[in-house]
């Protein structure tokens, strides 16, 4: 996984690519009607049940456009929240509260959306042992939001990109000429490079599963579209040669049935895809 600091320099990004990309030479609405000596305070009211999440990115926000905004935080991330809570008020220039807005809003809507489905997930896996992942399956351009909404819902970030960790999933092993070659010719490369990296290998039957596990143990080995079954088979045959992760057809009907399979962790793309987002409004006091 990434550092906290390579983190910190993602949303850095996110944060001063958003602004130029809604503000551009300027915020000429506000500009044009209100005075920039003016003082204005606004509310984050919460329209939905659920978990909220981006109140850190929130003051990030709030200081990258004006260090002179103030932040009293009601609702922090990862608390409850239901229709009517205020999370938090903002106080300062109008203008830059305006010129805020709209970056704060979108954040938080998609990143309590994600939050509050990965803690239903959390809530479903409770007593199995088996941890929830996230995957690449994000947004282009605002991974770092969707990863972090993810962890503030109580789940755990899969690698973050393709340079943080190996993973061997069908494509590549079909490329480099079957699991052996592809396990093989990885390792080769790591240590011809001077590189530590973590190595998943996919495997979607239990030939494939017992192929891997006649070579030096991997990081841990992916179950790919599985059936409970086969899980359990492939669970007990693996046993502590490696982790193990359930992937595919991974919801909220099937998320417990995997975890008692005896997997560690199960992915889902659908914690950071097929959300709705959360409705927030940043309301004028």
């Amino acid at each position: 996984m990434i550092s906290e600091e390579q983190f910190q320099q993602e949303i850095a990004l996110i944060i001063k690519n958003a602004i130029r990309e809604d503000v551009g030479d300027g915020d000429h609405s506000s500009l044009a009607c209100i005075p920039a000596s003016a003082q204005g305070k606004a509310k984050l009211l919460v329209k939905a049940r659920g978990v909220i999440a981006g109140v850190s990115f929130a003051k990030q926000v709030f200081a990258y456009v004006d260090p002179d905004l103030k932040i009293e935080v009601f609702k922090g991330d990862g608390s409850a929240v239901d229709y009517g809570d205020i999370a938090f008020f903002v106080e300062g220039r109008s203008q830059s509260i305006l010129k805020s807005e709209r970056l704060v809003l979108n954040a938080m809507q998609r990143m309590s959306a994600i939050a509050t489905k990965t803690a239903s997930f959390v809530k479903l896996l409770e007593g199995t042992g088996t941890k929830v992942l996230d995957t690449r399956k994000t947004t282009p351009g605002i991974r770092a939001l969707e990863k972090w909404a993810v962890k503030i819902g109580g789940g755990a970030n899969h690698r973050f990109g393709l340079f943080d960790m190996i993973m061997l999933k069908d494509n590549h092993i079909d490329f480099a000429g079957g699991i052996t070659k592809a396990i093989t010719q990885t390792r080769r490369y790591l240590e011809g490079n001077g590189m530590n990296l973590k190595i998943i290998v996919e495997a979607r039957n239990m030939d494939e599963v017992r192929e891997i596990m006649k070579l030096e143990p991997v990081y841990r080995i992916l179950l790919d579209n599985f059936d409970f079954d086969q899980t359990r088979e492939a669970v007990k045959l693996i046993g502590n040669f490696c982790q193990t992760e359930s992937s595919g057809n991974i919801n909220e009907k099937t998320l417990k049935r995997y975890a008692e399979c005896g997997v560690d962790y199960v992915s889902s793309g659908a914690l950071t895809h097929s959300v709705y987002n959360m409705d927030l409004s940043l309301k004028a006091v």
